[in-house]
C-alpha cells in the first residue's frame, strides 16, 4: 500500500511539474472587503451586522500559432459559497472579433449602461414577492448551451461595438418552476465625443422561451433597455430605461405553480464626481424607480403594482494603493401588490474598507 501511495505521489508530482513548465499565461486578481451595516426598517427593529466579502479570480489565456487567443476565467467568492466558473471559453481573432462558447451569456445584458449609485454594501432586503425590477437588463435570460459573437472595435462605423447571442434547450425535464429553453439577443454600444464630453450609448433587445409542467405560460420573457452616460472631466452623469417581461420564482402559489410572470419597467439615474489632486475621493449618487405587475398564478394577469424606489449615495477615499475606505447610505421605499410593505422599507448605512489587488 505504501508503495502504491509513493508511486501515486510521484506521478502527481511529475504531472504538476510538467504543467508548470508548459503553463499558459494567467493573471490573478481579487479583493477583500469588511465593514459594518446599520439597518433601520419602518416596520421592524434596527439591526447591525458585520459584512465581509472576498473574491479571488484567475484569468487564463494563450495565443495559437494562427494568432487566435483562447481564454477563460473563474473566481472563488465567499458570497457564492464556493467556486464560480460561469464564464465562456472565448476565442479572440485578428481584428478583435470574439466568440464566447458555452455559458456565453446574453448579448443584451452585456451592453447596459453603467449608472452610478452607492458603492457601499448597505441595502434593504425586499420581500421575494415584490418583483419590481432594479436593473436595466432584468429581461435577459439564457441557457449554458449558447454562443455569443462580439464585433471588434469600430464595427461598421467609428465607436460602435455590437454583440449577438443565442442558446438552446439543455434537455432537462420541465418542473413546476419555469426554466429557459432558448433565447436570442442583440446588443450595441456606441461611443462618441461632443467637445470635452465623452458620450456612451448602450442598448439591447432579447427574447427567451420558457417551459414548465402544469399550466402553460401565457407569455415568455423579453424586452429592451437603453441608456446614455456622459463623462466631462471628473463628472459622470448617466441615465437608463428598461422595459419588458421576466419570469420570477416566488415559490408554490395557490395552483401549485412556482413561477410568476412579470411585466415591468425601470428607470435609473446617477452621478459620480472625482475630487482631489489625484482623484482620491469619489462621490456617488443614484436613483432607481421600478414598477411591475405580476401574476400569483401562471396565466392570470396581474392588476396591482409592485414598486421599488431607491436613493443611494456614497463617499469613498483612496487611503493607499488598492485600499479604499467607504461610507454609504441607501433609502428604500417598497410596495407589494399595491400595498406598502413596511418590512421592506427603510434606510441603511455602511462604513468599511476594501482591499484589491
Amino acid at each position: 500500500m505504501k508503495k502504491e501511495l509513493l508511486m501515486a505521489s510521484a506521478l502527481v508530482g511529475s504531472m504538476g511539474f510538467a504543467s508548470a513548465a508548459d503553463a499558459i499565461t494567467y493573471t490573478i486578481s481579487g479583493n477583500h472587503g469588511v465593514g459594518v451595516e446599520f439597518d433601520s426598517l419602518t416596520g421592524g427593529t434596527d439591526t447591525n451586522a458585520v459584512i465581509e466579502h472576498s473574491s479571488f479570480a484567475i484569468a487564463l489565456s494563450e495565443v495559437t500559432d494562427a494568432g487566435t487567443t483562447i481564454s477563460s476565467s473563474f473566481h472563488l467568492a465567499n458570497e457564492a459559497d464556493g467556486m464560480d466558473n460561469d464564464t465562456a471559453l472565448t476565442l479572440t481573432f485578428a481584428g478583435g472579433t470574439k466568440l464566447d462558447i458555452f455559458n456565453a451569456g446574453n448579448a443584451s445584458g452585456g451592453h447596459d449602461v453603467s449608472v452610478p449609485g452607492s458603492g457601499g454594501e448597505e441595502g434593504v432586503t425586499v420581500t421575494t414577492t415584490n418583483n419590481a425590477p432594479s436593473g436595466l437588463d432584468f429581461q435577459t435570460g439564457s441557457t449554458e448551451l449558447g454562443i455569443e459573437l462580439h464585433s471588434g472595435a469600430d464595427f461598421l462605423t467609428d465607436g460602435l461595438k455590437m454583440s449577438a447571442s443565442i442558446s438552446t434547450d439543455t434537455g432537462a425535464a420541465a418542473t413546476a418552476t419555469a426554466r429557459a429553453d432558448s433565447h436570442w439577443a442583440i446588443g450595441a454600444t456606441y461611443v462618441t465625443d461632443a467637445g470635452d464630453t465623452a458620450i456612451t450609448f448602450g442598448t439591447g433587445i432579447s427574447s427567451t422561451d420558457y417551459s414548465k409542467t402544469g399550466t402553460s405560460l401565457t407569455q415568455n420573457a423579453g424586452g429592451f433597455h437603453i441608456g446614455v452616460s456622459t463623462v466631462t472631466g471628473d463628472l459622470t452623469i448617466a441615465v437608463g430605461f428598461g422595459d419588458g417581461d421576466s419570469i420570477a420564482d416566488d415559490g408554490a402559489s395557490g395552483n401549485g405553480n412556482a413561477s410568476t410572470q412579470v411585466d415591468g419597467e425601470v428607470i435609473k439615474a446617477g452621478i459620480k464626481y472625482l475630487v482631489g489632486a489625484d482623484d482620491e475621493i469619489t462621490l456617488q449618487l443614484g436613483f432607481v424607480a421600478g414598477t411591475a405587475q405580476d401574476s400569483d398564478t401562471i396565466g392570470t394577469a396581474g392588476t396591482n403594482d409592485d414598486s421599488y424606489d431607491k436613493t443611494s449615495a456614497s463617499v469613498s477615499y483612496a487611503v493607499a494603493d488598492g485600499v479604499t475606505a467607504m461610507l454609504g447610505y441607501s433609502s428604500v421605499d417598497s410596495s407589494d401588490e399595491g400595498a406598502t410593505d413596511s418590512g421592506s422599507k427603510g434606510s441603511a448605512w455602511y462604513i468599511g474598507a476594501n482591499m484589491a489587488f
